[in-house]
């Protein structure tokens, strides 16, 4: 996947995931022991390190838990450790569902975002999947430690149980970005989870949550500037000093609806698909041409 990522000039943040609890992992689908499933992860940042030098791309090796239910204490640590040796990214899942927000407080007596900064996992660098089961505290404790979050909405729709409170985190100071999870959900496509965070922010508000609808202004944020300082990479906004990653688009309503900014804006962020996407540009490099008909 590095390989592929260098060669088509995309920007990639990608983790080895590690899981060997063997009460929660079958047998075809985990590491063998704590110690390879350590040791494999430390191959693997050495590898991307080193395939980053040797092509110049831009990609970055993350220190990669399954979840909390997936790995032992003895991995939790050992991940733990290994990203804060290397300064690294980490990224995970964190209360997605009930079930996994009850199993850390059956096995930890602590919420699943305790755990994580247990094992300091949950850093300024950390990116936490999903979040729905957020309590207001464990908002306080990602705010503490700076680290951020990935809005999943489609995925949630799924198996999060519930709706994450984006707009709740962004009062207490959380860093919010917009994510896809295309093994939860069915598209990998940011602009299906812009429409989708908007809908699903108008259920939890019909279910009681105050303040909770999200506009088109803001999945726009999340899925630029929010994902941008999640990352702690300088793009998500077209200004000075900010790499141009840009994505050229076609309005394919312009002859038949208004033609006024911000209706053309939103209509780029609830219709805009695959074919829609002219080019793409990344550090201001181009790395991909729709040439189909205009």
């Amino acid at each position: 996947m590095a390989r592929i990522c260098a060669d088509l000039g995309q920007r990639a943040f990608i983790g080895k995931v590690a899981m060997d609890n063997k009460d929660q992992t079958p047998d075809y689908y985990r590491d063998d022991s704590s110690e390879a499933a350590l040791q494999e992860t430390e191959r693997f940042i050495k590898e991307m390190l080193s395939l980053q030098k040797e092509t110049q791309a831009n990609l970055t090796p993350v220190i990669t838990p399954r979840f909390v239910p997936s790995c032992t204490d003895e991995t939790l640590l050992g991940l733990g450790q290994l990203a804060q040796k290397y300064d690294l990214p980490v990224q995970s899942h964190c209360s997605e569902s009930i079930w996994e927000d009850s199993y850390a407080i059956d096995c930890f007596q602590m919420t699943d975002a305790q755990v994580l900064d247990k094992f300091n996992l949950l850093t300024d660098k950390a990116v936490m999947a999903h979040g729905t089961q957020l309590r207001d505290s464990d908002l306080d404790l990602f705010s503490h430690n700076h680290s951020a979050i990935a809005h999943c909405p489609i995925s949630n729709a799924y198996f999060g149980n519930s709706v994450m409170r984006v707009n709740e985190a962004n009062k207490r100071n959380v860093t919010v970005g917009l994510g896809t999870d295309i093994s939860g959900g069915f598209s990998p496509s940011i602009y299906r989870n812009m429409q989708q965070s908007i809908m699903s922010s108008q259920m939890l508000e019909d279910s009681g949550t105050d303040n909770a609808r999200l506009s088109a202004d803001n999945v726009f944020y999340l899925a630029t500037v929010g994902g941008a300082k999640a990352l702690h990479i300088p793009v998500g906004q077209i200004k000075s000093g900010f790499k141009a990653d840009l994505q050229i688009v076609q309005d394919q309503y312009f002859d038949v609806f208004s033609n006024e900014p911000q209706e053309i804006f939103e209509r780029l962020v609830y219709h805009t698909n695959k074919e829609n996407i002219k080019q793409v540009y990344v550090s201001g490099k181009l790395v991909h041409e729709n040439r189909g008909e205009e």
